[in-house]
């Protein structure tokens, strides 16, 4: 392992870089480890085959079927009886239970207290509203929102994403956080739980975390505020639970590591703008959640958590699906994972592929495939499953390979010349996850349930209903706009429990 001098070292230390985990990764890399992290070969994307990639886009055509041993032994282990509308078909290999959407919600809510709801918490919400960047649907859509895009970005600006508001209020004015909204979607699952008979407690559903050292400390003190918000008190006193509790795992940040120009065997880079024994602080990407969250997610299984949930912060159509935890429960595998019918908009993010090798991963746009590879593939006439950013996980599988994950997970290096140096950068990508599992399941979803996602302030505000109407929006992105604004409406309503009263969305009364 590369040993470094005491000044760089306290450099490190004084920008919050982990330099245990730099050099290991460091010294993986230089170990050949990561040598198979290269762009993915795609040979065709998966079809929807109702197995390994199943259909929850029309509720009321979901079917999930297995054989009945199967199913009768994982829901007995589980501590379930098997629903009365389950049907006996027949099947490739004998006898099998068929289970519609009805079947599988009984199992589902079942078990929403052992399912962990977590979030991945991104950086400062810098390019989120950056006027800049927020040209990208171009000037005619961005001076239509301008109104709304003043009000709201100097509530944005350099917070971390999940404090800044959501949505844009009927009145005009910013609505509830990202985290509000996740920690109110919690509350309102276990009052409908307990109004079925079951147990509420602190462990019901739990929350938990990855914030970073750039963001920790001013998330611990906006949920110390959010614990006397109405939209959180009020449900929280009624159940006798917290409704700000996180179980919390800091990302640390890594060094950068030298340029590919001065050859293969990497050391970490000490000369940030010239200066010698000076190191650039960087993010290692979502993907080292599995070594950052490794403490939680055992204490969570520990205490009797079965699945666990992990997705995006700014996605509002992420919540916890009985259905999906249904499905992953009988089915036996140790994950699965969202994906939507690519829309134009979606150039970021991965896609669900098949290999060469007859495997199945996701590959993320830019880092693993090219943009060129995504639209060849469409061009043959392949529908592209985009990933939501949404996975679940057994946690009895999870657990114990956490370590593995964390290291075999691929580490893309990327070059970077600016004006601090040049020097490559390390990040894992969380999704990335499914190419070293044995196995996992997709879910085929509707984009509009559950992909209600912002990378840019235009996107919220769009989705908010901004600017309906304004002809400066080109049609195709007004009908786009529509159909979230739509979606919100429901989400805001429904699972957030909200309702809307003199211009404002507030918790509902009954």
């Amino acid at each position: 392992m590369e040993k470094l001098s005491d000044a760089l070292l306290a450099d490190m230390a004084a920008k919050g870089i982990d330099a245990g985990l730099t050099l290991s990764i460091l010294d993986d890399y230089n170990s050949g480890l990561y040598d198979s992290a290269r762009p993915v070969e795609a040979s065709g994307v998966p079809a929807v085959d109702g197995k390994t990639v199943i259909n929850l886009a029309d509720r009321g055509k979901v079917a999930y079927a297995i054989a009945e041993d199967d199913a009768r032994k994982r829901l007995a282990g589980l501590g379930l009886e098997l629903p009365a509308s389950a049907k006996r078909t027949r099947g490739e290999n004998g006898g099998e239970l068929a289970f519609d959407a009805a079947a599988l919600e009984e199992i589902g809510e079942a078990l929403m207290g052992r399912t962990a709801y977590g979030v991945l918490n991104g950086g400062s919400a810098t390019s989120y509203a950056d006027s800049k960047k927020n040209l990208a649907f171009g000037q005619g859509v961005f001076d239509a929102l301008s109104s709304s895009y003043n009000l709201l970005a100097p509530a944005c600006k350099d917070r971390p994403k999940g404090l800044t508001p959501a949505y844009l209020e009927p009145d005009g004015s910013g609505g509830a956080s990202f985290l509000i909204l996740k920690m109110r979607a919690r509350l309102v699952a276990a009052k409908r739980a307990k109004e079925k008979g079951q147990k509420v407690d602190e462990d019901f559903m739990p929350l938990f975390q990855m914030t970073s050292v750039s963001n920790d400390a001013e998330l611990r003190k906006a949920y110390a505020e959010y614990a006397s918000n109405p939209l959180i008190a009020g449900l929280a006193s009624e159940l006798g639970i917290s409704g700000t509790s996180w179980a919390t795992g800091v990302q640390p940040m890594l060094a950068a590591y030298t340029h590919s120009s001065e050859g293969v065997h990497k050391r970490v880079f000490d000369r940030s703008h010239g200066k010698s024994d000076s190191a650039i602080a960087l993010p290692g990407g979502h993907g080292q959640c599995f070594r950052v969250l490794a403490p939680q997610l055992r204490a969570l299984h520990k205490k009797g958590i079965r699945f666990a949930y992990i997705g995006n912060v700014d996605n509002l159509g992420y919540l916890p699906d009985p259905v999906e935890v249904a499905i992953l429960a009988l089915s036996g595998q140790p994950a699965a994972f969202d994906f939507s019918i690519r829309t134009s908009v979606d150039v970021k993010g991965g896609i669900l592929v098949e290999t060469p090798g007859g495997t199945r991963t996701v590959a993320d746009i830019g880092p693993a495939i090219s943009f060129d590879e995504v639209k060849k593939l469409e061009a043959s006439g392949a529908s592209i499953l985009f990933n939501c950013a949404i996975g679940l996980f057994d946690l009895d599988y999870l657990v114990p390979a956490l370590d593995e994950i964390g290291r075999k997970l691929p580490v893309r290096f990327t070059d970077q010349d600016k004006d601090a140096g040049r020097y490559s950068q390390a990040e894992q990508v969380t999704w990335e996850v499914a190419s070293i599992l044995p196995g996992f399941l997709a879910f085929a979803v509707d984009k509009y349930d559950r992909f209600i996602a912002a990378k840019l302030l235009a996107e919220t505000l769009l989705t908010s209903g901004a600017a309906a109407g304004d002809g400066r929006i080109p049609s195709d992105l007004a009908d786009t706009s529509r159909k979230l604004h739509a979606a919100l409406e429901r989400k805001l309503s429904g699972p957030y429990g909200l309702e809307s009263e003199s211009g404002r969305w507030v918790a509902k009364r009954r």
